[in-house]
């Protein structure tokens, strides 16, 4: 209790803390509003800024920034089809379509909306595992990596709407290109054809502009519009900002699920936001009772990713700060720039400076209110942007396209990878194809492949007996089978 109440005195009396925040969340938005750019190059950008600054002040910068990254990036997924950071392709799916039909303003609220309970739900996780941190973390193994990996593997029947068959294929390839480049136990290379820019894998951020992106865009260009001109576009926007944040709350058994999934996802060190968004898309699919309305513009679909976005920052903040092991990508450059600001993660945390935990858990709270506030006071203009005529769109797209591939990715090559794929990506638009699964099967495929590789050398075929894996194991049956009973239903619907 009393470095709680040390946290709360810190931020009262200090109101530079909160001017850095001030300044801290419209930065962390705009770095996950540009695609290519995200939280990992944000904080690295941001070093310089907090260098001199003592642990407090320099820490709140770059939690507060790095918390709402996946905020802006929900901006693009929803407006232009482009995901502003690889974890926002999930929001792409049923965002876009809802900006399309005209109800880009719902879909913006309830990203926001539910972007603000993911990250304050995030935070409080937090705050209640920080007692019981180390059993938690530490129960987590190669076993479970892979059960739960399995379990996401398993939503890619959930999402491929009545085509079954084209999923698991969109997903098996998905998966073989997971396989590309060195292999993790003996580093024999895959796929790569002998070309070094493939060495190390497909980077994600290229597969999820090329499948998500660039398709959008060229079928913007063959409509020649974007969607239909708003009777009244001032209040047209703001009325369905705040009927986005209605549908948060009147989804809210939803919004808490893939938050608390999405703070479990993000303590797991290794698995990372791509996975908490994917897997929590796959849930908001799975637990719906009208899962064929996903694709197409179902609220829910954009619920559940974002509210896992930012959930998982809190999740993915605890082993990083005590146990000095990364929760996430982004994550692994925040503990780089915590050394430079003269914090040493790892147990002293708990035992020495506890208080400053505290004050990153109430940054965390207190960014996310930010950042929702910020956006919905500039949201009805933002909104406008999806009115702008696609011949004048298209070209931006695209440019912004090429820029988050060199950015993600330096190699020049890459933009060759980025044509074919988009090729591919396009085929399986205008052939109705569903693409979620692809993003399953690429995101989840190495962390499955690499924890059963370990889970086999330690325990052998045992290891399927563990108790956390085995849970996971029901829960992935149980998946199936209601996966199995609804596409029954789906045969028997005339």
């Amino acid at each position: 209790m009393e470095p709680l109440v040390r946290s709360l005195t810190i931020l009262g009396s200090d109101l530079s803390l909160w001017l850095l925040m001030l300044a801290a969340v419209p930065l962390g938005m705009l770095f996950g509003a540009i695609p290519g750019l995200g939280g990992k190059l944000g904080i690295v950008m941001s070093i310089p800024l907090v260098f001199g600054m003592d642990a407090v002040h320099g820490s709140v910068f770059l939690v507060a920034m790095h918390a709402v990254v996946h905020t802006g990036g929900s901006i693009p997924s929803i407006l232009l089809g482009i995901p502003g950071t690889g974890p926002d392709a999930a929001t792409v799916c049923d965002g876009y379509p809802m900006a399309q039909k005209g109800e880009a303003g719902r879909a913006i609220g309830a990203s926001l909306a539910a972007s603000a309970v993911g990250g304050v739900f995030g935070a409080l996780f937090l705050a209640v595992l920080i007692p019981v941190v180390q059993p938690t973390v530490l129960a987590f193994g190669p076993a479970e990596f892979f059960a739960l990996a399995l379990l996401g593997i398993t939503f890619i029947g959930s999402v491929s709407g009545r085509d079954l068959h084209k999923g698991l294929l969109v997903g098996a390839f998905g998966l073989m290109l997971s396989f590309i480049g060195s292999e993790a136990q003996t580093g024999v290379q895959r796929f790569s054809m002998g070309q070094p820019f493939l060495w190390d894998g497909v980077e994600v951020t290229i597969v999820m502009l090329a499948v998500f992106a660039v398709p959008e865009a060229l079928a913007l260009a063959g409509e020649g519009r974007v969607m239909q001109q708003p009777p009244d576009a001032g209040g047209y926007a703001m009325a369905d900002l705040w009927e986005g944040i209605v549908d948060v709350a009147r989804h809210w058994w939803l919004t808490l699920r893939t938050s608390f999934i999405g703070a479990v996802i993000g303590l797991v060190p290794g698995l990372g936001g791509d996975v908490a968004s994917w897997v929590c898309y796959g849930h908001a699919v799975q637990s719906s009772k009208t899962p064929e309305r996903f694709g197409h513009g179902a609220v829910e679909g954009v619920i559940g990713p974002e509210a896992a976005n930012n959930s998982k920052e809190g999740g993915a903040l605890l082993p990083t700060l005590f146990f000095g092991i990364p929760g996430s990508s982004g994550m692994a450059v925040m503990l780089g720039a915590f050394v430079i600001l003269g914090i040493q993660p790892g147990p002293e945390m708990a035992r020495e400076h506890l208080d400053l935990v505290w004050v990153l858990i109430w940054t965390l709270v207190v960014s996310n209110i930010l950042a929702a506030a910020m956006f919905l006071a500039i949201g009805r203009w933002v909104v406008l942007a999806v009115h702008v005529r696609a011949g004048l769109l298209v070209p931006f797209v695209l440019l912004m396209t090429c820029t988050g591939v060199l950015l993600a990715a330096s190699h020049w090559q890459n933009l060759g990878l980025l044509v074919g794929l988009a090729a591919l990506g396009f085929g399986f638009k205008r052939c109705d194809w569903p693409r979620a699964p692809l993003a399953i099967g690429l995101v989840l495929g190495p962390v499955m492949e690499l924890s059963l590789h370990q889970s086999l050398t330690i325990w052998g075929p045992g290891f399927l007996l563990r108790p956390i894996a085995g849970m996971l194991l029901l829960a992935t049956l149980a998946t199936v089978v209601l996966s199995v009973r609804y596409k029954g239903r789906i045969r028997a619907t005339p």
